[in-house]
């Protein structure tokens, strides 16, 4: 397919022994102008030709990472190895996404956060903060940042006043918790979860 969206221009960045290319749009599509400078990809097969997605700001996309549909990575976020952002799904800040972790959805990663591993965010969740969310724990709704050791490294995961779902199949851990409110799932949890809304 006929990449008519952006072209890799002459700007380049050196990243880990790696070339990476500024990105130009050829028309307008979404918040984007024609001619608009973007951020740094590696290779095409990082930025899909088609929907709205774009890499902006000091973002850098490299590796086999793929960045599709109407996602957005932008400010100084970087996404890298197998990782993929889809969706609307937002990475921005100084926010990390690597590994074959995966971002999609309405998902948010933002802030110092790190989402790596086999590691997937999605629906409506954000991760924020200095978090780090690895392995193959996923987060579907809620807000999560702040780190926490043992089988579980996240301090907060709210959406609203309910936990709907928190799961840690690396540990075999598996907690389903409905209609619980956050100090309920604190003293499950066995530390703190304050409340927290994704606008906040």
């Amino acid at each position: 397919m006929e990449n008519n969206k952006y072209k890799l221009t002459n700007n380049t960045k050196e990243l880990y022994g790696k070339v990476l290319y500024q990105i130009k749009a050829l028309k307008s599509f979404g918040n984007i102008d024609k001619n608009e400078l973007g951020g740094y990809i590696e290779k095409e097969a990082n930025l899909s030709s088609s929907g709205d997605a774009w890499v902006s700001g000091n973002a850098w996309v490299y590796g086999n990472a793929w960045v599709y549909g109407n996602a957005s990575v932008y400010g100084n976020a970087c996404v890298s190895g197998d990782a993929c952002v889809s969706g609307d799904a937002c990475v921005y800040g100084d926010a990390w996404v690597s590994g074959n972790a995966c971002v999609s959805g309405n998902a948010w990663v933002y802030g110092n956060a790190s989402v790596y591993g086999n590691a997937s965010v999605y629906g409506d969740a954000c991760v924020s903060g200095d978090a780090c969310v690895y392995g193959s724990i996923n987060f579907e709704f809620g807000r999560c940042f702040g780190s926490k050791g043992k089988d579980w490294n996240v301090t907060e995961l709210t959406n609203g006043e309910e936990i709907l779902l928190i799961k840690d199949y690396k540990s075999s851990t598996k907690i389903e918790v409905k209609e619980m409110t956050v100090n309920e799932v604190s003293k499950l949890l066995g530390y703190e979860i304050r409340k927290g809304k994704k606008d906040e």
